[in-house]
């Protein structure tokens, strides 16, 4: 194949473009922020199911505490009711009765009191624990949308790079020979598709070239397409190879 040392010249910066390229299809494609993110939404998920636990154990204790005060109140009211009756009663039997249910009823009182204040406790620290489960999820969603924030960004600014490049290698490709960027593309897929000979060595894949191969190199016309011997990608000339 031949092509101008111009042209061979260019396919380096269309490598070049082609891997800024890629970088930046990468970088859209998988911001450096989504391992964390994808962590943190798990990390949310569980914290969330704990705070589920949590919050039902709070509102149990918090049903069995409305329920111990309406059974104090329900209990007041018969105390209130018998200390009345015990005011007016005349029959000794009936107020010795009366005496004996208000004794029951105090304990009654005084043990369902007692519940309660544990009972209390239960709700104060079932409480605080919900409260710093919360607190956890509120610091992981602060992160989490910090950094998707952070990946969006990254995603719109790597799509606008990636767009631009690919304009440019557009238009450089476009000065190309049909069948020079075929070759190009053809090698690309299989590999290094090109490299500057720098010094005697293959700037594509840093191999030096033997003195048997530099000769046929040095012997090839300036528009012949030469491949390295090592790695197969197009070999380009210039005054650095050291020919």
């Amino acid at each position: 194949m031949k092509a101008s040392p111009e042209h061979q010249r260019i396919l380096l910066d269309v490598a070049e473009l082609d891997r800024r390229i890629q970088q930046a299809e990468r970088a859209r494609t998988t911001p450096e922020q989504g391992p964390r993110i994808n962590e943190l939404a798990k990390q949310r998920q569980a914290q969330l199911q704990e705070l589920t636990t949590l919050s039902g154990a709070r509102d149990d204790a918090r049903t069995e505490l409305s329920r111990l005060e309406s059974d104090v109140k329900v209990v007041e009211q018969r105390r209130t009711r018998d200390t009345e009756r015990l005011a007016t009663a005349t029959n000794p039997k009936e107020a010795q009765a009366l005496e004996s249910e208000l004794a029951s009823l105090a304990k009654r009182v005084s043990d369902l009191e007692d519940m309660e204040l544990e009972v209390m406790s239960r709700v104060e620290e079932a409480d605080s624990a919900v409260a710093a489960q919360q607190a956890l999820i509120d610091v992981t969603t602060a992160e989490g949308s910090e950094l998707t924030a952070q990946a969006k960004a990254a995603v719109a600014a790597a799509t606008t790079e990636h767009d631009q490049l690919s304009r440019d290698r557009a238009a450089i490709t476009a000065e190309l020979p049909a069948d020079l960027l075929a070759e190009y593309t053809r090698r690309s897929t299989r590999g290094i598709a090109v490299g500057l000979l720098r010094r005697g060595t293959c700037e594509g894949c840093r191999m030096m070239l033997s003195g048997t191969d530099l000769n046929q190199v040095r012997q090839a016309e300036p528009d012949s397409v030469i491949s390295c011997p090592e790695c197969g990608a197009i070999l380009v000339r210039t005054d650095e190879s050291g020919l």
